[in-house]
């Protein structure tokens, strides 16, 4: 697909998605924006993907969104009258919204490769990835309440899950910057590196490790997962359940119990 923010590297089953405006440290601006949102949706609908790997070109990942694209809304809806105003910017928040959320409604799994600053509009994108791993130079911030607003991109549902709710309200309250140490060791990071270099690296293997699975498995998987998050635990034994009725005994099964038989590696078709 064609971008004008964004860098789609495409290779080997593995969608490489690159933030694309250095100079501005990928502060995220509107095209970008919902550039992200299309080439999620574009990586869930090509066969030939099996796993996104999102990166930021320069020595940031994204210094949150861009305070130009921020005014920009207020100006749009300005002249709008009382009530049509408040009902277009609804809208226009849930779009936002909905660009970053289809990273998690991707079937696909995707890793985020942070470093530099992943502040403010970036943690809610980096939220909604599967895997999150990080360089030593990483540093994060949820921001939102310094400008005097609230997030309301996802960071806000997402970060207590993911890191426990009192921590979640802490960062959020005071809005201060955390290293990448300690993002790992509140959950937040899966895995932190050295060097940018290395974070690549990593990254990029571990695609590499997911796409030589079974797609049927991975995709399931993840599926399974976002389900089970959001209800109770029977409510997703119940779920998974009839997944497996009508998934478990696939191709992919047959060939992954004949490459353990043989010592070899399987072959899965997209």
């Amino acid at each position: 697909m064609s971008c004008e923010s964004l860098k789609i590297h495409h290779a080997n089953k593995i969608a490489e998605i690159v933030l694309q405006r250095p100079s501005k440290a990928n502060a995220l601006n509107e095209t970008l924006w919902f550039e992200l949102g299309r080439a999620f949706q574009w990586a869930d609908q090509t066969p030939d993907v099996r796993v996104v790997l999102l990166r930021g070109e320069g020595p940031h990942f994204s210094a949150g969104i861009d305070f130009e694209f921020m005014q920009s809304i207020g100006q749009r809806f300005a002249r709008l009258p009382e009530g049509q105003r408040q009902e277009a910017l609804r809208s226009y928040i849930r779009s936002l919204q909905d660009a970053f959320t289809a990273a998690e409604r991707c079937r696909k799994p995707v890793i985020a490769a942070i470093h530099g600053s992943c502040f403010g509009g970036a943690i809610d994108l980096i939220t909604a990835c599967d895997i999150r791993y990080a360089s030593q130079d990483a540093r994060f911030c949820v921001k939102e309440v310094d400008l005097s607003i609230v997030a309301d991109i996802g960071t806000l549902q997402r970060l207590p899950r993911l890191i426990g709710e009192g921590r979640a309200r802490e960062l959020s309250l005071t809005a201060r910057v955390f290293s990448s140490t300690e993002a790992l060791s509140m959950g937040l990071i899966n895995r932190v590196v050295d060097t940018p270099e290395q974070l690549l690296q990593l990254a990029q293997s571990e695609a590499s490790n997911i796409a030589q699975k079974s797609p049927l498995a991975v995709r399931g998987t993840k599926q399974i997962l976002n389900y089970s998050r959001d209800h109770s635990i029977d409510e997703g034994l119940e779920f998974v359940a009839t997944w497996n009725a009508a998934m478990l005994f696939s191709q992919d099964l047959q060939r992954s119990m004949e490459a353990l038989r043989t010592k070899s590696l399987p072959q899965f078709e997209d």
